[in-house]
């Protein structure tokens, strides 16, 4: 999906306060950006915001940051947050290429991982670029903390089924996972919807999910 550049959509999230910038972040030093010691969960491509800031909504006790490469993807979600009644203190935004993750984010810094809808690079010679390939697990290896698990949500069966053989490739556990999330009672339990979930589970489609820990 080629994405239409906004004009100004940089200067607007460098101005804005709730984002952390790639080049001013040291790995190790996020509980010192969120002023406690609280828990810290990341959401890699996380779109226009909706998934990450309902759980920052839910759960105020943990932080969470929510990565996403596109400026003009970001800047729906600052829209969003614009929008809000009170302010979110437990979740900022980064743009930046999920392959830097361990130069921002510190060995076993991060409690857990969201992925969700992420891009299926269709062409085999781009498998590497998936949020699920193994080398990205390799990366989730390092920022994790020991007990820390990777949740993954797609509509895209064949993405999906790479993912499973790709945990398990990576030396992972399969926690649990589900071709049918909305019709899994156990693990749709709390679950918060993304835009595209609302928009692909409304046509019809199944929507795919996996947990993994090591």
């Amino acid at each position: 999906m080629r994405l239409r550049n906004i004009k100004g959509s940089r200067e607007v999230i460098g101005a804005s306060d709730y984002v952390v910038h790639e080049e001013e972040t040291k790995a190790g030093t996020w509980h010192e950006i969120f002023g406690n010691d609280h828990p810290i969960y990341i959401e890699v491509g996380m779109g226009k915001g909706q998934f990450i800031m309902a759980l920052a909504k839910r759960h105020p006790e943990n932080n969470y940051v929510g990565i996403e490469k596109y400026s003009s993807v970001l800047l729906r979600a600052l829209e969003k947050m614009d929008k809000e009644e009170e302010p979110l203190p437990n979740l900022v935004f980064i743009r930046m290429d999920a392959e830097n993750i361990e130069k921002v984010f510190a060995e076993g810094e991060v409690d857990g991982i969201y992925l969700n809808f992420s891009d299926p690079w269709p062409k085999d010679r781009h498998a590497k670029r998936r949020l699920t390939s193994t080398t990205f697990f390799g990366r989730y290896n390092k920022i994790l903390k020991k007990d820390g698990k990777v949740e993954f949500k797609t509509d895209n069966r064949p993405l999906f089924e790479f993912s499973l053989e790709s945990v398990k490739e990576a030396g992972w556990n399969l926690v649990a996972h589900t071709f049918d999330l909305h019709h899994n009672e156990e693990m749709n339990e709390g679950n918060i919807m993304t835009e595209y979930e609302e928009k692909f589970s409304s046509q019809g489609n199944p929507i795919c999910k996996l947990i993994a820990d090591r």
